[in-house]
């Protein structure tokens, strides 16, 4: 009888691996369902944010384009220039459209006002320059800050903004 009695006690081989078996993959299920929905949260939540920051940069840029764009001055066509170059060696000649940005209309009427001595500056300025202080960048780049610089000196407020060049020639003559 006592041996009936530890039979009964020990459960068979079979039946400790469908109960522990069970658990297992119930622990498990859960497992993944816990690993998969962290996953999934951290997923969205990087990824939002990335989202969030290039939203916000793109709507930066569309703001950025549209001051850009509420910035831009009166443009006023000064017209084109020919000058001798002060080249000694060979005879060169500059032909040379500039257009002014400026920044309001105040300043287009001081400027129409006052066009026959901004054009005679112009050219007074163009008239030193040579050839070779006009073929690099550089020196177009400056020669647009002179003409400003010269312009704004003229106006009893300033006003040129920038300056453009819509036609830019040096030749032979």
């Amino acid at each position: 009888m006592a041996e009936e009695e530890k039979q009964e006690q020990v459960p068979a081989e079979g039946e400790e691996q469908k109960g522990g078996g069970k658990k297992k993959l119930i622990l498990l299920v859960v497992l993944l369902l816990v690993l998969g929905g962290g996953g999934f949260a951290a997923y969205k939540f990087v990824f939002a944010k990335k989202q969030k920051v290039s939203q916000e940069k793109q709507a930066q840029k569309i703001i950025e384009e549209i001051k850009a764009t509420e910035n831009v001055g009166i443009m006023f066509d000064l017209g084109t220039f020919t000058v001798n170059l002060a080249d000694k060696d060979i005879e060169r000649y500059l032909r040379i459209s500039i257009i002014l940005e400026l920044k309001n209309q105040k300043v287009q009427q001081e400027v129409q006002k006052r066009l026959p001595e901004i054009k005679d500056a112009i050219i007074t300025l163009l008239l030193t320059k040579r050839s070779s202080d006009l073929k690099t960048p550089e020196g177009i780049e400056f020669l647009k800050e002179e003409i400003a610089k010269r312009v704004n000196a003229i106006l009893p407020l300033g006003g040129v903004k920038n300056v453009y060049f819509t036609d830019f020639i040096i030749q032979t003559g």
